[in-house]
């Protein structure tokens, strides 16, 4: 058996050009684009790569774009300061604040003071309550591309079972309560998890976001599951000679030969995250003009 490959990036084209054609009919109907801010504290270069990204698809689909790069050294209540202005800026939609922030100031509070409405990454609480009680909210954007990237791959998860490896509120919580609400029978596992392989291998449906380089081995997968890559992450310099390569959470080459459908690591999930960004700002933007 060779696995079939999701491909994030065509699914991430689809879903952009559904937001342009969104994006277009929003400034016909409301005589402005929609717009988004993003906030990148210091000069990260991982950070510093994805806002840049995120900025030029921004444009591409048709929306505003309003890029804030601060120093460093910036204060907490200097950076608060600037989300109220946002909050309070009538043509900005979305406020995205990129993580990680450095580390004397405090991201949960920074979220905490994006108003909910504007909320486009999905990550301020009362958004993270909505979505564990089934309200309409603005869920985060990594696990709202793997659940469509699920979607794409299967008719229904109803009744299937699902591991999610990895508890945090990132992507293991919110993805977890989304299989949850699609009817999936959810399992979730992490560091303190006894027997994980064995586990793994009754999954259905495998997603995997623990920030450890392929981790998931090949015999961890059940015969014909869907397993969604989220990890990320660069090998150092090693004797095999592959420093420097992307990988994910999972052996891919291992699991490929057993899954029936896998996401790659790049081009999976990574493409989807920023087509759920801008996407969360079309509906932040709709929400907003319609009330």
């Amino acid at each position: 058996m060779t696995a079939t490959i999701i491909d994030g990036k065509a699914e991430a084209a689809k879903l952009r050009a559904d937001v342009a054609l969104g994006a277009a009919a929003f400034a016909a109907a409301y005589g402005r684009k929609p717009g988004l801010a993003v906030v990148l504290v210091g000069n990260d270069p991982a950070s510093e790569v994805y806002v840049g990204s995120k900025v030029r698809l921004t444009r591409e689909v048709g929306m505003e774009s309003f890029e804030h790069r601060l120093s460093p050294d910036i204060r907490q209540e200097d950076l608060l300061s600037l989300v109220r202005q946002l909050n309070a800026d009538p043509s900005v939609d979305g406020i995205l604040v990129q993580l990680p922030l450095p580390g004397h100031l405090d991201a949960g509070s920074v979220i905490a003071a994006i108003d909910p409405g504007k909320d486009v990454d999905g990550l301020h609480p009362e958004n993270a309550g909505r979505l564990m009680n089934g309200l309409p909210g603005l869920a985060p954007c990594t696990p709202l591309g793997a659940m469509l990237l699920v979607s794409r791959t299967l008719e229904t998860v109803s009744g299937l079972n699902a591991v999610v490896l990895g508890r945090s509120v990132l992507v293991g919580k919110p993805v977890a309560q989304m299989l949850l609400s699609a009817n999936a029978t959810v399992t979730m596992a992490h560091s303190q998890t006894r027997d994980l392989p064995d586990l793994c291998r009754r999954a259905d449906i495998l997603i995997a976001a623990v920030g450890r380089p392929e981790m998931v081995r090949g015999n961890w997968i059940k015969p014909g599951a869907v397993v969604i890559d989220v990890g990320i992450n660069r090998l150092t310099a090693g004797a095999d000679g592959k420093a420097g390569r992307l990988v994910g959470d999972v052996a891919y080459e291992e699991a490929r030969t057993v899954a029936g459908a896998i996401t790659p690591v790049p081009g999976g999930v990574g493409p989807m995250t920023i087509a759920c960004l801008l996407q969360n700002t079309l509906r932040a933007a709709s929400m907003r003009a319609s009330a």
